[in-house]
């Protein structure tokens, strides 16, 4: 009997734990690759000089445009800095947007004035706060060194980005998300 109730609680066990999982928050504590970190990090810059310079050209906020060409010099210092360090890893970076910023992107060229400056400074403030957690993460949990210092080095200017991108985001009327 004892070896009965036993099966059929390690049977439970093993059919629950998986219906457990699913309904589980998904936290992503395990560090990035190095190389995906790196990647991902070319993509969103590259995703921001773009949408910066869109900014300039169709935003009717001052500040917006100024926040825009803010993202065009920062992102693109960082660029060039992570290509450096890359070239000598032997890491092959992307050199296109990858489809999410790409459609991020379409559906922003369609937009002018008031309405591209709202949807451009929401999709910076979540832009930048996910950049904040990766960096944070990796800053300390990269295992090249100079990946990690690249990460901790970036990290203070991105922390900026998302303050200003958030203060952005409330003059042009809407608080942010």
């Amino acid at each position: 009997m004892r070896n009965v109730v036993l099966t059929a609680l390690v049977g439970l066990a093993v059919t629950a734990a998986p219906i457990a999982a699913k309904g589980a928050k998904k936290t992503c504590t395990k560090p990035m690759s190095d190389q995906t970190f790196v990647t991902e990090a070319v993509q969103a810059g590259m995703a921001e000089v773009e949408l910066g310079k869109l900014a300039e050209e169709r935003a009717s906020s001052d500040q917006v445009k100024s926040f825009g060409q803010r993202m065009v010099t920062d992102h693109s210092r960082a660029n060039d800095e992570l290509k450096t360090i890359t070239q000598s890893k032997n890491i092959t970076l992307p050199t296109d947007l990858n489809p999410h910023d790409q459609a991020l992107y379409d559906r922003l060229s369609k937009l002018s004035g008031t309405a591209f400056d709202r949807a451009y400074m929401e999709a910076m403030v979540t832009d930048h706060k996910e950049d904040v957690n990766e960096f944070q993460r990796e800053s300390t949990a990269a295992t090249d060194p100079d990946i990690r210092s690249f990460a901790a080095k970036t990290l203070p200017t991105l922390e900026e980005h998302l303050k200003m991108a958030q203060d952005d985001y409330r003059a042009v009327g809407v608080s942010h998300p």
